[in-house]
């Protein structure tokens, strides 16, 4: 006595499509019910920025610089790749040597992308105008005392 291929599959993946349908059912109850309990006010400071006690002076949408974004998208890549070498030194003795120079080029591939953001200038955070350019100042090796007494 065979069961078919759909029953079977349905009797491996059961607790899989439960989950599923549980996830979307919960989605959609709470998506209904924001919809049948949330207020539905309307009054003329409703939309009107509020914030600690306090009203908004001047324009509220202000315009960020790329430079956050920027900032944001680094961090996001040089995080996740912290989780790679996290997995990697998990299991650093099952990957041996070879493992070992794999996570060695992936970090001097890390090291190169980082440099290569300071050397364009996309951790700048200072305007040009903003920035102080340091200049050496030759020091002169006469030890005789400018200011005598």
């Amino acid at each position: 006595m065979s069961m078919s291929t759909t029953t079977e599959v349905i009797a491996h993946h059961w607790a899989f499509i439960v989950f599923i349908v549980i996830a979307f059912g919960l989605c959609a109850f709470m998506l209904t019910g924001g919809w049948l309990l949330g207020g539905r006010a309307r009054a003329r400071h409703k939309d009107t920025p509020f914030e600690s006690g306090i009203e908004s002076v001047g324009d509220t949408h202000i315009r960020l610089s790329a430079k956050f974004y920027l900032v944001a998208m680094f961090f996001v890549i040089f995080d996740v790749e912290a989780l790679y070498l996290y997995a990697w030194s998990t299991s650093i003795r099952e990957s041996g040597w070879v493992g070992f120079v794999e996570a060695a080029i992936f970090i001097l591939v890390l090291l190169a992308g980082l440099v290569y953001l300071v050397r364009i200038g996309a951790l700048d955070w200072a305007p040009a105008r903003r920035r102080v350019v340091v200049k050496s100042i030759p020091v002169s090796h006469n030890h005789t005392n400018p200011h005598k007494q």
